[in-house]
């Protein structure tokens, strides 16, 4: 076991040497390159293209609320990567949340006639008091995470998670709340067709899935950045509906 653990450390060293070394691409001849230890070329590395929302042109500064028509368009560099250059790799994410979701359903059998709720009895004046004020805000806060995910920090799935927890906390303090199942379907469904059209529409239009085919505007103002907000909104409504369903389940069961 030792020398197990011996190995594995030193593949991890290896591979965090290599990392460190930062990789230089060269868009021009389409070229990467392993700069030598302490001589990378820090104006010329992917994250600072990543920064300037630009990997397939020329690196050039961008300048708040006055840059226009930039590849992301987007001024949160984290939505930038996660929902413009491995948006691909967000929809992987979405499915094994998916699929999460659908095998908690089976494993749990439910039987419609046989349902539990976890409020069994009525809630303290208190709680139940505390999480009417708490259901609208959390929703708002919600929908202001995924909105402006492309601006400012968070995205689809904060604020799906955000919008999510609204509903726990309401399914754990009124014994008589319920959401449909049908409902919660509709919007998964919903949600997920957009964000795949989205993908198929780039496909047939740019030559690439999830390609962003509209103008990405000005950076920093909030119509910018393409179809990212669409992305955003399509990963909210499917990560909220999907993580309501997996409580909804577990509740119940």
């Amino acid at each position: 076991m030792k020398s197990r653990n011996l190995i594995a450390l030193l593949i991890t060293a290896a591979f965090a040497f290599i990392i460190l070394q930062a990789f230089t691409i060269n868009p021009a001849a389409g070229e990467i390159t392993l700069n030598k230890f302490g001589r990378a070329d820090i104006n010329n590395r992917t994250a600072s293209r990543y920064l300037n929302k630009n990997v397939n042109s020329e690196n050039e500064e961008v300048i708040f609320q006055e840059s226009k028509n930039l590849e992301s368009g987007s001024a949160n560099i984290v939505t930038s990567v996660v929902a413009n250059y491995r948006s691909f790799d967000t929809l992987g994410e979405i499915t094994v949340l998916f699929l999460a979701a659908a095998g908690i359903g089976v494993i749990l059998n439910l039987k419609k006639s046989g349902k539990k709720k976890f409020a069994d009895r009525d809630s303290s004046l208190i709680l139940n008091t505390g999480i009417k004020f708490l259901f609208p805000l959390l929703l708002l806060a919600g929908t202001y995470i995924f909105v402006y995910g492309h601006l400012s920090p968070g995205g689809g799935f904060q604020g799906g998670a955000v919008i999510a927890t609204a509903f726990l906390l309401k399914m754990i303090s009124d014994n008589k709340f319920e959401i449909k199942e049908s409902n919660i379907t509709l919007v998964e469904s919903a949600a997920g067709i957009l964000f795949v059209g989205l993908g198929l529409y780039g496909l047939v239009t740019r030559g690439a899935f999830l390609e962003n085919f509209m103008a990405t505007g000005t950076v920093g103002q909030l119509f910018s950045a393409g179809i990212i907000p669409l992305i955003y909104l399509a990963i909210a409504f499917k990560v909220g509906a999907e993580l309501t369903n997996i409580v909804k389940n577990l509740i119940e069961a």
